[in-house]
């Protein structure tokens, strides 16, 4: 088997890469700006998403037999949507098998549950990006994965908890909402997941989190309980404007794969 991660020097990226070498996948996987530190047995290729040509003379020089598309914009539209469109249309050129990795935010909240067949409704620059990318996905290549995530926490190296590090040590400004809920899911899950995908053949839409819905704070608290910290010094706040609830259901998609998407409360226990 043979994968190319787009966006493999992103957090998700490099998971997905660890884990496609330990199962003995060829692996190939592109960046924009810095080269990432050398994972063994991985090729880098530099290539700009919004530059449609790049990829299809990448494409035809690796010949991949999946892509994963786990590139990250956030709310610039050239990336995060008409990049998506381009990495989209050189996948059905090319014949590849395309798993998309979509995010929580395509949802305004409204709902507070939302399961696959919900369609998107974002409030948020960056939500609209990633919606318009579901949609030239799911048009352009019906036989594609698309897999909305949430919250991705890891072993320490998240962002969301580096921030909890810098706030308990008073070297950053903020706090952490306590009326912002989403379903945190572990980078290894998500990535053990998706891989799954890339080596299935099943199309449409896939819900990939945890069943734990947790505030920032909440889920603050726990990172810091994990490290050792005072949880007592970190900041909590209600967010400036609208909270925002967004729940993924993700049932379905759990009855339908051998991953086990486990809970915050779970990997965030204390060891």
């Amino acid at each position: 088997m043979k994968v190319l991660v787009v966006g493999g020097s992103g957090f998700l990226g490099a998971e997905l890469l660890r884990r496609a070498r330990a199962a003995g996948w060829s692996t190939a996987a592109t960046y924009c700006s810095s080269r990432p530190g050398d994972l063994p047995g991985v090729s880098w290729h530099r290539v700009d998403v919004r530059d449609a040509d790049q990829l299809d003379v990448l494409l035809a020089e690796l010949a991949p037999d999946a892509i994963i598309n786990a590139t990250s914009g956030l709310s610039d539209w050239a990336v995060t949507a008409d990049g998506s469109f381009r990495v989209t249309t050189a996948a059905v050129r090319h014949g590849c098998r395309l798993v998309h990795v979509s995010s929580d935010a395509v949802f305004s909240g409204s709902r507070v549950s939302y399961d696959e067949s919900c369609l998107p409704d974002p409030v948020t620059p960056y939500g609209a990006a990633k919606a318009a990318a579901e949609t030239a996905v799911r048009l352009l290549a019906p036989a594609a994965a698309v897999a909305r995530t949430s919250l991705i926490i890891g072993n320490g190296d998240s962002a969301h908890e580096r921030m909890v590090h810098e706030l308990n040590a008073g070297t950053r400004d903020g706090v952490l909402f306590t009326d912002v809920v989403r379903c945190p899911v572990h980078v290894g899950d998500l990535a053990a997941a998706l891989l799954e995908l890339a080596r299935s053949d099943r199309p449409g839409m896939f819900h990939l989190a945890g069943p734990d819905a947790l505030s920032r704070y909440e889920l603050g608290v726990l990172i810091a309980r994990r490290d050792g910290l005072d949880a007592g010094r970190l900041p909590a706040g209600p967010k400036e404007g609208t909270a925002l609830e967004v729940r993924l259901d993700c049932a379905t998609t759990q009855a339908d794969i051998r991953t086990r998407l486990r809970g915050a409360r779970e990997f965030l226990q204390l060891t």
